[in-house]
């Protein structure tokens, strides 16, 4: 989530689509771990994503693209490369990934990862035409209920079970 830009980095800032203006519709679905993209032209694109984690909520909602940038090193978290950043909410973006392995569940901090390939099309897509990026589906992490540690005799496990639950054992 946290980035910094390098020397002699191009920067793209969004400007407001004109009415009638070819638009990008990114639509991300976080249950199922899947972006759709729909270009006014017609072409459609259908890819694995991987969202934040548990603890690590992806915002939801209706964003417009404000910043695009062909590669960030994110300074909060070792300096991963983050190529073709496309920023949608404060320090959240939607980026391209080396861990390919992880696409198709969440395992971010909150941005929304894409392949290299994938990345770059997209952010290709959004800095000619302009994006609307609609975020929504799958459970809320945020309200995923709370844990508490129930306390058992010595030699036992700790068990761990919702903290809503009506019963202890």
């Amino acid at each position: 989530m946290g980035w910094k830009g390098g020397l002699g980095l191009a920067l793209v800032v969004m400007a407001a689509a004109e009415p009638g203006a070819a638009q990008v519709r990114i639509d991300v679905d976080l249950g199922v771990q899947v972006m759709r993209v729909s270009v006014s032209a017609g072409e459609t694109y259908e890819w694995p994503i991987s969202s934040g984690s548990f603890g690590r909520a992806t915002p939801r909602g209706e964003f417009r693209p404000y910043a695009l940038y062909p590669m960030v090193h994110s300074w909060k978290y070792g300096n991963e490369p983050m190529p073709h950043s496309i920023f949608f909410h404060g320090q959240y973006a939607i980026h391209g990934t080396l861990e390919t392995d992880q696409l198709g569940r969440p395992a971010s901090h909150g941005c929304i990862r894409l392949s290299p390939r994938d990345a770059a099309t997209l952010y290709q897509l959004v800095s000619r035409e302009g994006a609307v990026i609609h975020i929504g589906g799958g459970p809320e992490f945020a309200a995923a209920p709370s844990l508490r540690v129930i306390a058992l005799p010595m030699g036992r496990a700790l068990e761990l079970e919702p903290a809503d639950s009506p019963a202890i054992r």
